[in-house]
């Protein structure tokens, strides 16, 4: 199982780094430099409303659907079709519902069209993302890691002809939510038919007694995806409506958050490989240590070298993705970047939670990260703004990765060792030292020394042995066994 997961991290990370980088850094920034900071600052805010609310069209059946797929595959001829209808009615609750909140934070008329389409966007994802965890539950993972870009693919191409292409002089930000909803429909279609051969003879019919059933067993995943987006989005929402130049703060807010986001890509890559691999694994008794601990130490050093080398390089990197950007911007950046390291660390836990039935236990500490969070911000955000909120995040996913750890250690003792603590933590130090090292080195152009950082950092790791080099290069010689 080892193999099988570092094998297909690698397919995923190779596909993910040519599309959604490209798509983030040369799609969605050229858009916020081509409408400005407080247009895209808008935008963000009703995309986190949108995402805010967007458990009512999921309610967890997609990692429901995952965790009891991939632990017992014959059942997705009986889950897939009545989980699919039930979408269906979720998707318009979820619609009516987004609109009405909109109205009642007290967003113009003219907001509305944008944030209808937004809601339109975010259902289509909710079918993407549940036709792929269909796809990786059965036990393809290869043809997942393959698609699990595709959109992005298609939005660089659609974006990249609006903002490059004739258009660009007349450039408005709904015509990059209209690109981002014709992506989404033709990912879904491409999904579906890679899906059809794996699903056997499907009964559409739909079962009262059977979808309430299925209602009440996803309600903790439900709430566990409502409590993480509520921790996660409520800031920009609480930053644009509380402040007076709210939507230009959130636009810096979002120019920090787009580096997380494409950074994050590489912990929820981990978690959607992780999460049928732990399931599979637990349902057959088998022991998670072995995986758990390849994947946490992966993680960590590629979160940790990234997140503390970009946190001393912050000016530089704002200066050059932003046209805006002042120092101020890198200040939001670094604490967002520190983040990163710790949520990497909750895309390895998080899974493993999941797998092993223990959220509803978890629900309870991320609704108390919830106050948390909002306490945060109501104390930070009116003095230092952007900066605040980002520190916020900080200290709020700092918690909850404590109880995450706490839970798994307490469900498989020696799952995390104090003597790879120590690595970790030394590794941290050494990654802290070669950044701050290689950044006061001023006659040295800025991007060298921020490679060469990252290259010592990667060789500090196996030094102190946190990697190792044969276990990897034997893993990736080795073919992708049967799981």
């Amino acid at each position: 199982m080892k193999r099988a997961f570092f094998s297909n991290f690698l397919l995923l990370l190779g596909v993910n780094l040519l599309v959604k980088v490209v798509y983030i850094f040369g799609i969605d920034r050229s858009v916020q430099n081509t409408v400005g900071t407080e247009v895209y600052g808008r935008y963000f805010t009703l995309l986190s409303l949108a995402m805010l609310l967007q458990i009512i069209a999921d309610f967890g059946l997609a990692y429901y659907n995952s965790h009891k797929v991939a632990g017992h595959p014959p059942l997705v001829s009986k889950y897939f079709p009545n989980l699919l209808l039930l979408k269906l009615f979720l998707a318009g609750g979820y619609l009516l519902s987004l609109i009405g909140l909109g109205f009642a934070l007290g967003y113009a008329p003219q907001d509305l069209p944008l944030l209808s389409l937004l809601a339109v966007n975010q259902v289509l994802v909710s079918f993407l993302l549940f036709l792929r965890s269909t796809l990786a539950a059965l036990g393809d993972y290869r043809k997942d890691s393959l698609l699990s870009a595709f959109d992005k693919f298609l939005l660089v191409l659609f974006g990249g002809f609006l903002l490059f292409g004739p258009f660009r002089a007349n450039f408005q930000i709904i015509w990059f939510v209209l690109a981002q909803t014709l992506s989404l429909l033709l990912a879904l279609a491409t999904v579906w038919l890679a899906l059809r051969p794996h699903l056997p003879d499907l009964q559409w019919r739909f079962r009262k007694s059977f979808v309430a059933l299925m209602l009440k067993r996803s309600t903790p995943y439900a709430m566990t995806v409502l409590l993480m987006v509520l921790y996660t989005r409520s800031d920009v929402i609480m930053l644009e409506r509380l402040l007076p130049k709210g939507a230009t703060e959130a636009g810096i807010y979002a120019g920090g958050y787009r580096l997380l986001d494409a950074a994050n890509m590489l912990g929820f890559l981990f978690a959607g490989l992780l999460l049928p691999m732990f399931s599979g694994m637990l349902g057959k008794r088998e022991d998670i240590r072995p995986l758990f601990d390849l994947a946490l130490r992966l993680i960590f050093v590629i979160a940790a070298s990234v997140g503390i080398t970009v946190f001393f390089f912050q000016v530089e990197v704002v200066k050059l993705l932003y046209v805006a950007s002042t120092p101020y911007w890198g200040t939001v950046l670094g604490w967002l970047m520190l983040t990163f390291i710790i949520t990497s660390l909750s895309y390895i836990y998080g899974p493993l939670i999941t797998a092993g039935d223990m959220i509803s236990r978890l629900n309870r500490y991320y609704a108390y990260s919830i106050l948390l969070n909002v306490a945060l911000n109501l104390l930070l955000i009116f003095r230092f703004g952007a900066a605040g909120a980002a520190f916020a995040t900080f200290l709020t996913q700092g918690f909850v990765l404590l109880i995450q750890a706490r839970l798994c250690q307490k469900r498989w003792p020696g799952l995390l060792r104090s003597s790879q603590f120590v690595q970790m933590t030394l590794f941290a130090l050494l990654a802290a030292l070669s950044a701050t090292a290689f950044h006061r080195w001023h006659s040295l152009p800025w991007p060298a020394a921020f490679a060469l950082a990252l290259g010592l950092e990667t060789l500090l790791a196996f030094a102190i042995q946190l990697l190792s080099l044969p276990e990897l290069w034997k893993m990736l010689l080795a073919k992708t066994e049967d799981s």
